[in-house]
């Protein structure tokens, strides 16, 4: 343990040094939320997931062509039969405490990750075994078949399956870290001064892959000495920082605040994801009034997507209307059981919502009134939830906040909660396995929808492919709907804004290792 501080002093006296002598090459990043919460597992807050690329590699990734490479791997092997995989790690691969990363730690991240993440969870229902060989050798032992675990090993995004050393992986997959140690590109200090600054210093000791960088796989590095993230509550500040030339990038700025950027010769605003995000309102299936199914779906009967896509976006070129669970222009994509969305018929959802016997049970609505798009969500609702004629209380917080209450399964009674808005990214949809489809109340997502049902097809839909696979999906859709599990508000296009002398922008996320201000 003293050789991980003396370890950490020195990077951290290093990054002192450059910042103060003025030599350090700096990426300044307007982050679209504060950083709270700094482990990939428990979070599927795409804030941690960003923070968890800067600091964590991972064994597998998928590049531009979403083809599976090895990252921390080297070589794996699987037997004919599909059931049996060794993974043989890079040589040389240290944590950033000095010491060397081993199979057993990773085997141990694995194992908390499987507890998690949805296709984790699919995953380690089928494995039959992990074992060691030795520190850089280990087996994967299958009950049945899997000829896509390496992809499931390299997913891209929440949960990304992140390795951490042993004595941080075997921390309660339920209990978050609070310590960020891990063998990526940079290294995370925490900003005394200020929560709203994480500052990320580049790793000397880290070795990049030799093949060249594409998406979350190949080469990582690192195009700049420091990357520092700023979070602003109002993000007119932020829009005007970049404009003023003290920030680079802008993650998340209002589609309201574009025209001031547009025409900018130093600024570029771009889309950088074709598929976009979807949006989504969660119910907590575990306490009154959303506890009852009827209820649920009175309230999605009453919805109506232009309403909430104009509210939050405004310009129509950001959004459309989707009436799927998997993402519009994805494989899945289908509209089995959509109708209960498509009605927006506030006469019969009135009707609805007194036949499934609504008691005048308090509505509290977490809203995150630092994100405008979500706060625009939580208006609608509110409104609508008022003229269904339920009560309706709407709980001012930031997003950072939100996100440590919507894991809070008290009643409402006693500070819990009862709805919040949120966004997937697409990719995070494409699959039966997203965590945001579960049907298990104790690993499930937040809001915890129990339905043994649900469960069964996921299992299903796991092992399939092609035409059974999308037959499924449409089933597992169907379910979703009749449950009333959560609403699809729409798919939108949120852009990203950064100055014009930046090169490494990537899409359909944004990866800061490898971004770089150009040579002048």
């Amino acid at each position: 343990m003293h050789h991980m501080k003396k370890k950490l002093f020195t990077v951290s006296a290093i990054a002192a040094a450059l910042l103060l002598t003025g030599c350090a090459d700096k990426l300044v990043v307007a982050s679209h939320a504060r950083l709270t919460n700094l482990d990939p597992v428990t979070s599927t807050a795409y804030v941690t997931r960003s923070h968890g690329y800067m600091v964590y590699d991972t064994l597998f990734a998928l590049d531009e062509n979403l083809r599976q490479r090895p990252q921390m791997a080297e070589t794996w092997t699987s037997s004919s039969d599909l059931k049996t995989w060794h993974i043989k790690l890079r040589d040389g691969l240290k944590w950033h405490d000095g010491t060397a990363v081993t199979a057993e730690d990773c085997v141990a991240s694995l194992e908390r990750w499987g507890k998690r993440d949805g296709a984790g969870q699919q995953l380690f229902k089928n494995i039959k075994s992990i074992t060691v060989e030795d520190n850089q050798n280990f087996t994967i032992v299958l009950n049945e078949a899997d000829v896509g675990i390496i992809r499931t090993l390299g997913k891209v995004s929440v949960n990304v399956p992140f390795m951490m050393p042993k004595r941080l992986a075997q921390t309660d997959a339920f209990t978050p870290i609070t310590e960020a140690i891990g063998s990526g590109p940079f290294i995370y200090q925490a900003a005394k001064k200020s929560a709203d600054k994480a500052v990320y210093v580049r790793n000397p000791d880290y070795m990049p892959r030799r093949d060249p960088q594409s998406q979350a796989a190949g080469a990582k590095v690192a195009g700049v000495d420091v990357v520092e993230w700023r979070y602003y509550p109002a993000q007119q500040d932020a829009v005007q920082k970049l404009i003023d030339g003290k920030v680079d990038y802008v993650e998340s700025p209002s589609t309201r605040l574009v025209s001031l950027m547009e025409g900018n010769p130093d600024i570029t605003v771009a889309s950088t994801d074709p598929l976009g995000n979807v949006a989504m309102a969660r119910f907590n299936h575990q306490q009154a009034p959303f506890d009852n199914p009827g209820v649920r779906r009175a309230v999605l009967m009453a919805m109506q997507q232009d309403a909430y896509m104009s509210a939050a976006l405004g310009d129509e070129r950001y959004w459309r209307n989707c009436y799927s669970v998997f993402p519009c222009g994805t494989p899945l994509a289908n509209e089995a059981g959509s109708e209960v969305m498509k009605q927006g018929d506030l006469t019969a959802a009135k009707q609805a919502l007194k036949d499934a016997g609504y008691d005048g049970t308090p509505v509290v609505l977490l809203n995150p009134t630092d994100t405008p798009v979500m706060a625009a969500f939580t208006q609608v609702t509110a409104d609508l939830l008022q003229q269904l004629g339920m009560v309706v209380e709407v709980r001012d917080m930031d997003w950072a906040a939100l996100l440590e209450q919507r894991e809070n399964r008290a009643s409402v009674a006693d500070g819990g909660w009862s709805m919040f808005h949120t966004w997937w990214n697409a990719v995070d949809l494409i699959d039966t396995s997203a965590i945001a489809f579960s049907g298990d109340a104790k690993s499930g997502w937040f809001g915890w929808a129990e339905d043994a049902e649900l469960e069964q097809l996921r299992a299903k839909a796991a092992k399939a492919s092609g035409a059974e696979k999308a037959a499924l999906a449409a089933q597992i859709q169907q379910r979703l709907w009749d449950i009333g599990a959560f609403a699809v508000l729409g798919q939108f296009f949120e852009p990203v804004a950064f100055r014009a002398d930046l090169q490494g922008i990537t899409s359909p996320m944004q990866f800061y290792w490898g971004v770089s201000h150009e040579e002048k």
